[in-house]
């Protein structure tokens, strides 16, 4: 391969790598930048909730997982802190599966498969110079940083642990959240249609992480079993348990000139994409989601561009940020006013979310539109 590229891309994750390949299957010189680790590799406990439009983005690469490490969600519960709940089902909304629950282990091992024997993509331990870089490092980025990019953090009061349980009753292909006192609790189904496994991700006061990452596996099983009222019976610990802090982000600028040169006929720009770009609270398992949608979105726009137009246009990367920006802004804002409204401990507003929530259950229409627009269709 000559070493010349038309796209550099910092950041080898999920994102990152769904990029290169989709700009490689277009005949597009492609550097991916992902440097050497040398500690060992952590065990992850992580699943992502992916969408029917994610789906098809990564069987179209070829990446998507076994059946082994992928669950399809038929249902869907969440429920209030007092009686309020919605109830989502796969069969009304006339397909298969809300939403498909994968490990992340095993969607890195196939989307890092697909770009070794692709043969525009080379791996590189450092940034090399194209037209195009984009910048898919994730929430911390430094290359961000770097570049001047001002990134509106808006911290929550909350952290969120993950992790794996065996579950004394099959999971039922449920996915299933509790908003309570205690934080925000989901259970995400694994191992397929008969599994008794669920992957865990609990938002809660950030006062509270370092005791339950801390607290024995027994106490921490019973305290999910107490919030999750037994529904699935009694929970065994199943991994270990890591924890984040949880934001609302977006960068201020998703594109520009690289630093030091100026827009002309031989323009070098930047681009970001994914957790770079934004970041939403967990409640709604659409963060990946959105990555990919960046992708998915920039991919289309370089590969519909004019011939004479460089990977590096700013018009193009223009394009493309006041698109994903139009399409996150809905959802970002209604996670947003989610998280805010089920933090908040007064009596009045307790009574007003699952009041709230009741009425969404009965909302017909608007209850389907919200559910499909999750689902990545009708957009």
């Amino acid at each position: 391969m000559a070493h010349t590229f038309d796209v550099c891309i910092r950041g080898a994750g999920i994102v990152g790598r769904t990029l290169a390949l989709l700009l490689a299957r277009e005949r597009l010189r492609v550097a991916l930048v992902a440097p050497q680790r040398s500690e060992a590799p952590q065990a992850d406990v992580r699943a992502y909730a992916l969408n029917a439009s994610s789906k098809q983005l990564l069987e179209s690469l070829r990446t998507w997982p076994d059946a082994a490490h992928v669950t399809a969600v038929r249902h869907m519960e969440v429920h209030g802190d007092i009686d309020g709940s919605v109830h989502f089902d796969a069969l009304a909304q006339g397909v298969d599966a809300l939403a498909w629950i994968v490990d992340v282990p095993a969607l890195e091992q196939r989307l890092t498969e697909a770009v070794r024997y692709q043969p525009q993509i080379e791996v590189v331990a450092a940034p090399v110079e194209a037209p195009l870089t984009v910048v898919c490092e994730g929430r911390a980025s430094l290359t961000r940083a770097e570049f001047g990019v001002d990134f509106a953090v808006t911290p929550y009061s909350q952290h969120a642990i993950a992790t794996r349980l065996r579950c004394e009753l099959p999971h039922g292909q449920v996915a299933r959240q509790w908003f309570s006192p205690q934080g925000i609790l989901a259970f995400l189904p694994l191992d397929g249609a008969d599994g008794h496994s669920v992957a865990v991700v609990w938002s809660l006061d950030h006062s509270q992480v370092g005791h339950w990452l801390a607290a024995e596996a027994a106490d921490f099983s019973q305290a999910l079993a107490d919030i999750s009222q037994h529904s699935l019976g009694q929970l065994e610990l199943q991994g270990p348990r890591m924890a984040w802090p949880l934001q609302q982000a977006i960068a201020k600028r998703w594109c520009g000139a690289m630093p030091g040169t100026t827009e002309g006929r031989h323009p070098r720009s930047w681009a970001l994409a994914g957790d770079a770009a934004h970041n939403v609270h967990p409640l709604a398992g659409q963060g990946l989601n959105l990555g990919l949608a960046d992708a998915q979105a920039l991919a289309r726009i370089l590969r519909t561009r004019d011939a004479w137009r460089s990977t590096g246009d700013l018009k193009l990367l223009r394009r493309y940020e006041r698109e994903r920006k139009a399409g996150l802004a809905p959802l970002g804002a209604a996670m947003d006013g989610l998280q805010q409204l089920f933090t908040r401990t007064e009596a009045p507003l307790q009574t007003l979310r699952n009041w709230g929530l009741r009425s969404f259950e009965r909302s017909g229409l608007l209850k389907d539109w919200t559910v499909r627009q999750a689902m990545g269709l009708d957009r």
